[in-house]
């Protein structure tokens, strides 16, 4: 197992496993991304994401994509994790737990006063798996999502 920086020649199989990932949550039917998408924003001008990659052999066979948020509470900047999947086949041999570890020492290196994520709530074997690493699950906490045709109009309505 080789945990590293994604290249822009990986944009492909990263895709795929957005693709794995999109079909495990059913929600195919909002993905967009294409690997030219993908390569513009995280290896383009002005690249809005990170990801790590996890190859076996010459395969991809996880990845990570997180991105920097920021704490007003705490005054510094976060490490938001986007999504970490691991193809069914590699599940149960540490890949997972390897790439939070990975992380979770990024944040800290980079003095963040966070890593956090989303889990779907459906998603019991990952809401066990990461509170089994530490994790603190926020069950007061909701996402709030613009997008699509509300995001134009929200952006087009008068203040």
């Amino acid at each position: 197992m080789n945990i590293r920086n994604a290249h822009p020649e990986d944009a492909p199989a990263i895709v795929g496993l957005i693709r794995e990932l999109a079909e495990f949550e059913q929600l195919t039917h909002l993905l967009e991304v294409t690997p030219e998408s993908l390569a513009e924003h995280l290896f383009g001008n002005r690249p809005a994401a990170e990801c790590l990659v996890v190859e076996e052999g010459d395969s991809v066979i996880a990845f990570a994509l997180f991105f920097h948020n920021f704490s007003t509470f705490l005054g510094k900047p976060g490490l938001y994790l986007e999504d970490l999947y691991v193809q069914p086949a590699h599940r149960g041999r540490g890949v997972g737990r390897a790439l939070l570890v990975r992380l979770a020492a990024m944040a800290r290196d980079r003095g963040c006063g966070r890593f956090e994520w989303s889990v779907l709530d459906w998603n019991a074997n990952a809401i066990a798996f990461y509170q089994k690493v530490g994790a603190t699950v926020m069950p007061d906490w909701r996402i709030c999502r613009v997008t699509g045709d509300g995001l134009h109009r929200l952006a087009e309505a008068k203040a």
